[in-house]
């Protein structure tokens, strides 16, 4: 098992039941996630020392933010305590044709709002294999942008190798904005979470027009491994969106200049599609951290977020034996 560690926000979600417009709700129900944390939850989920750097306020909302992630096994040695407040965000279930939204509550939190790296460097990222964090971190604050750079710096001087998922959020900042910044990160990463539109919108290569999915799929990765040859993993899924609460989702990877996809999962009913990704990037850092084929690797990676679609909140609640069950079995199938 290897140790990895994360760095970014945790929020407090707050969600309306399906059917419910966020104008007329009520009540919410509340769960803690980010997207660098959901990675943590799920290697802790699979046996890996998983390490979550963040802050949270000195108040109930950071204590529960330590408890949540506590009960699935992270360590939070390095979460920080102190500042304003907990970022939150708000949303709205999807349903039919209607897709999800989210509005968002985050600016001035404890977590944003942060000058300096404030963590021990050192400390940080001692005999780490695998640092992880995505491309939300930099969309935070002009700041960030500088500070994620330090970061990356110094977990390669400690020589962990760096995964990032670009992860792009339209409401955090522009492309051009999110272009110029990822394209000054990924001289330093190792394993990056990329597709198509990634390509095209933050890195400037052309569309493919002509050919199959995965054809299309083989063309963007080979073009983005020209332009990062640092980079020795590619990975991604393909989602197929028949509505709010039926998807077909495919993952793929490109390593060693080979193209890997694993099995096609229709997942319907989806319960909650919110961490989809991150169990995604938390399952294929677990196959390359146990040594795991490619092949094997985006298998697993694609069953977890299928899984993960099936349970309220942001975050896998699966372990390792879970998903090879599933996988073993099938879809839908009683496990005895």
């Amino acid at each position: 098992m290897g140790k990895v560690v994360t760095l970014g926000e945790i929020m407090l979600r707050l969600s309306t039941t399906a059917g419910t417009r966020l104008a007329q709700a009520e009540q919410f129900s509340a769960h803690y996630g980010g997207g660098e944390a959901n990675v943590a939850v799920s290697l802790a989920n699979y046996g890996h020392h998983a390490v979550f750097a963040g802050k949270v306020p000195t108040n109930e909302l950071g204590a529960a933010v330590r408890k949540h992630l506590n009960r699935y096994g992270v360590d939070t040695s390095q979460l920080l305590m102190g500042g304003p407040r907990l970022g939150t965000y708000y949303l709205e279930a999807g349903v039919g044709e209607r897709g999800a939204s989210v509005v968002y509550d985050r600016a001035g939190s404890s977590f944003a709002v942060m000058e300096t790296v404030e963590w021990d460097m050192d400390q940080l990222f001692k005999e780490t294999d695998i640092f992880h964090l995505s491309g939300i971190t930099p969309a935070l604050s002009m700041k960030w942008r500088e500070l994620t750079i330090d970061l990356l710096k110094a977990a390669k001087s400690a020589d962990c190798k760096i995964s990032f998922d670009i992860n792009y959020r339209g409401k955090l900042w522009t492309r051009e904005e999110a272009g110029e910044t990822i394209r000054t990160i990924l001289p330093y990463v190792d394993y990056c979470s990329a597709g198509g539109l990634d390509a095209q919108h933050f890195l400037g290569i052309s569309p493919y027009e002509d050919g199959s999915e995965k054809e299309k799929a083989i063309y963007y990765y080979k073009k983005m491994q020209e332009a990062y040859s640092n980079i020795s993993v590619f990975y991604s899924t393909k989602r197929t969106v028949h509505s709010a609460s039926v998807n077909e989702l495919t993952g793929s990877v490109w390593a060693d200049n080979t193209y890997y996809e694993s099995q096609c999962h229709l997942i319907d009913p989806i319960v909650d599609r919110v961490g989809g990704g991150d169990a995604f990037a938390g399952g294929l850092l677990h196959g390359l951290l146990s040594n795991d084929n490619y092949q094997q690797a985006v298998d697993f990676a694609t069953a977890a977020s299928a899984l993960k679609h099936t349970v309220h909140g942001d975050c896998n609640q699966f372990s390792r034996e879970d998903v090879e069950a599933f996988l073993a079995l099938g879809s839908g199938r009683i496990i005895r």
